[in-house]
C-alpha cells in the first residue's frame, strides 16, 4: 500500500499547519525530513525540517506505531508554522519521495475503516461531526463517533445470537417438540426488538432534519416589517428595507443557529394582488417557498389564501407602533422588542419536532434497521403461529443479524463507500 500524505488543517494563514503521513514509509519520511533519529512513538519533539539542501522550517513531529494510530498504520504528523509558503515547500519535498503520494478525499479515514480502527457508523458520524455547524448537529454526530450507536447495535446482535442459539438447538433436536411457552417467549423477545429497531428507523427521519437544518419563512402582507425583522434576527443588514410596499421581490436567505439548530430564515415578498408582473412573480415564489418551509412566522395574520399550520407562529409585527392583542407575541425589528421571545418560540417548536430523533441518522442506517425489523417480525409470527417450523424462524433471525452487520458496516457496504468518502475533505 502506498504511503499517503496531506495537509490536515484548513488552508490559509494560521499559527500551526499539520501535515499527516500514513503508510509503510511514514517513519522513513520523518527521518528524511529531519535527518535525525526518530522520536519515541507518541512523544512530540521539535525538529528542523529540511528540503533537499535547505532548511524549510522548524516544527514538531510525532510518530505513531501500527495499531496505535488513527489509520491503524505506521503514521506521522508534522506540525509546521502556518505559512502557506512553508506548507507548499514541505508538500513539494514529500511528492519527490518514491512510494509516497497525495492522499485522496477521506483516504485516511477509509484506511481506518479497512484496518478495523473504526466501523462504518463511526465513519458516518465523523463526517457529520466535521460538517457540524450547530450544537444539535454536534451532539447527533457524537452519538455515532462516541460509540453509543455501536453499543446499541452490539446489544441487539448479542440478543439475536442468544435467540438463534436456542432456535438452532431446537433444530438439532428436531425429534423433540419446542415447548409452546418457550416459542412464545422467543417470539415476544423478537417482536420487542423489531419494535425498537422500527422506532430507531422512524427517528432517523427527525435526525436527518437536524443534519440538513430547518427552513423558517417570514410571511406577511407588504410593509408588515418582514425584512426589518429578518435584519434584527440576523444581526446585520441582510435585506433592503423601505417604507415603500413591495420592496422585497425575491426570496432572501440567511443561515443562523436558533436553539442549537441550523435554521435558514427566508424573507419573502409581501403577499398581495398586484398588477406589477415582477411583483406577481415574487408573490408566487413567496407562496410556494413558504408552503415548503418547515415553519412559518406570520406577521399579524396569515395572508389571504394561506392557512396557519400546526406549529406555525403568528406574531404582531411593528410592536413599537402597533397594538398587541392579549395572548399574542409582539415583535419589533426596529427596536428589538419581543425578539428573544420569538427566538425562544421558534427554538421550542423545532426541538419538539426532533424529539423523536434517535441515534440513526442516515437513510442507509434507516434502511438496514427496517430490513432487520421486518426479518424479526416474520420470525416472531412464525414462532407464535407455527412453533414447529423452527428452521424458518431461525433463517429469519439470521437475516436480521446480517442486517445489523450491514448497519455497522461489517458486510455488504462496498457499494456505498465511494459515496460516503467522497464527502470527506482531503487530509481526513
Amino acid at each position: 500500500m502506498d504511503t499517503i500524505f496531506a495537509r490536515s488543517t484548513a488552508p490559509g494563514r494560521a499559527g500551526v499547519a499539520i501535515i499527516r503521513v500514513s503508510g509503510p514509509r511514514a517513519w522513513e519520511v520523518v527521518h528524511r525530513l529531519t535527518g535525525r533519529a526518530l522520536p519515541a512513538p507518541r512523544q512530540a519533539v521539535v525538529r528542523k525540517i529540511w528540503g533537499l539542501d535547505e532548511l524549510l522550517d522548524q516544527g514538531m513531529v510525532l510518530i505513531f506505531e501500527a495499531g496505535r494510530s488513527f489509520t491503524g498504520e505506521e503514521s506521522a504528523e508534522i506540525h509546521l508554522h502556518g505559512s502557506e509558503a512553508v506548507v507548499r515547500a514541505v508538500l513539494s519535498v514529500l511528492r519527490g519521495f518514491d512510494g509516497v503520494r497525495d492522499a485522496s478525499a477521506g483516504e485516511f479515514t477509509r484506511r481506518a475503516l479497512e484496518n478495523d480502527r473504526m466501523d462504518l457508523a463511526e465513519v458516518e458520524g465523523l463526517g457529520a461531526l466535521i460538517d457540524a455547524e450547530t450544537e444539535a448537529q454536534r451532539r447527533q454526530a457524537m452519538g455515532l463517533v462516541g460509540g453509543h450507536f455501536q453499543a446499541m447495535a452490539a446489544e441487539w446482535r448479542a440478543g439475536l445470537l442468544d435467540v438463534l442459539a436456542s432456535l438452532e438447538a431446537c433444530v438439532d433436536f428436531a425429534d423433540e417438540e419446542v415447548p409452546e411457552d418457550a416459542a412464545h417467549g422467543m417470539a415476544s423477545v423478537l417482536a420487542a426488538m423489531a419494535e425498537r429497531m422500527r422506532g430507531e428507523a422512524r427517528g432517523a427521519v427527525a435526525a436527518s432534519t437536524i443534519a440538513r437544518g430547518f427552513e423558517v419563512a417570514i410571511v406577511g402582507e407588504p410593509n408588515a416589517g418582514k425584512s426589518t425583522l429578518l435584519n434584527r434576527l440576523a444581526g446585520r443588514d441582510a435585506a433592503i428595507t423601505s417604507e415603500v410596499a413591495g420592496t422585497t421581490r425575491d426570496i432572501l436567505e440567511v443561515r443562523m443557529e436558533i436553539g442549537g439548530h441550523l435554521v435558514t430564515l427566508l424573507d419573502t415578498a409581501g403577499i398581495r394582488s398586484s398588477d406589477d408582473v415582477i411583483e406577481r412573480l415574487g408573490v408566487e415564489r413567496a407562496r410556494r417557498r413558504s408552503g415548503e418551509a418547515d415553519l412559518r412566522v406570520f406577521l399579524d395574520a396569515a395572508p389571504e389564501g394561506m392557512e396557519v399550520r400546526p406549529g406555525d407562529i403568528v406574531v404582531t409585527g411593528k410592536a413599537d407602533v402597533s397594538v398587541v392583542r392579549p395572548g399574542q407575541l409582539g415583535v419589533s425589528g426596529r427596536t428589538g422588542a419581543g425578539i428573544d421571545d420569538l427566538l425562544s418560540a421558534i427554538g421550542s417548536e423545532l426541538e419538539a419536532r426532533v424529539a423523536d430523533a434517535g441515534l440513526a441518522t442516515t437513510e442507509r442506517q434507516a434502511a438496514a434497521l427496517e430490513r432487520a425489523a421486518c426479518a424479526l417480525e416474520e420470525a416472531s409470527i412464525v414462532l407464535d403461529n407455527q412453533p414447529d417450523r423452527v428452521e424458518v424462524a431461525s433463517e429469519r433471525v439470521r437475516s436480521g443479524i446480517l442486517a445489523i452487520d450491514e448497519l455497522i458496516g461489517r458486510i455488504g457496504v462496498e457499494d456505498v463507500l465511494g459515496e460516503i468518502f467522497s464527502r470527506f475533505c482531503i487530509g481526513k
